[in-house]
């Protein structure tokens, strides 16, 4: 069993993966499309990836506003939820993603990326930032 974090955006899905010890999150991949609203490619890119990690759940960052409101684009990762569970069969959890793109810049900034290479792999980092997050919690829990 693992799970899958995804980082939605407008043109992009970063994909992460935990182990199977569910411990860790891994980037893996980003799914491009050419335009927002085409998400059939999209959506079948993710169900093979499931396949072929063996996935059981799936978490979805929700791009919350600071003060805790949903705005659009929220309102869009909440609907790509619905498709995701719907085509998927497997439970989509929401995690608050706030602040996770500027830890993903911040880190590769501090690792030393170029400017102009940072913007190839921010969706990936922050897809890893949402699943550890996630893993961390789930971890968490499990010791109460």
């Amino acid at each position: 069993m693992r799970i899958m974090g995804l980082d939605f955006g407008s043109k992009t899905v970063g994909v992460a993966i935990s182990d199977p010890l569910l411990i860790t999150a891994q980037g893996i991949e980003i799914i491009r499309r050419p335009e927002e609203n085409k998400l059939r490619r999209t959506l079948a890119r993710i169900e093979e990836l499931i396949e072929e990690y063996e996935v059981s759940e799936i978490v979805l960052g929700l791009p919350k506003n600071m003060n805790d409101t949903i705005g659009e684009r929220a309102e869009l990762s909440l609907d790509f939820q619905e498709k995701l569970q719907r085509r998927t069969g497997l439970p989509v959890v929401m995690w608050d993603e706030r602040l996770t793109t500027a830890a993903a810049d911040k880190a590769m900034i501090e690792a030393g990326i170029r400017r102009e290479r940072r913007k190839d792999y921010v969706d990936k980092i922050a897809a890893v930032l949402i699943l550890q997050g996630y893993l961390d919690y789930r971890a968490g829990k499990e010791k109460e």
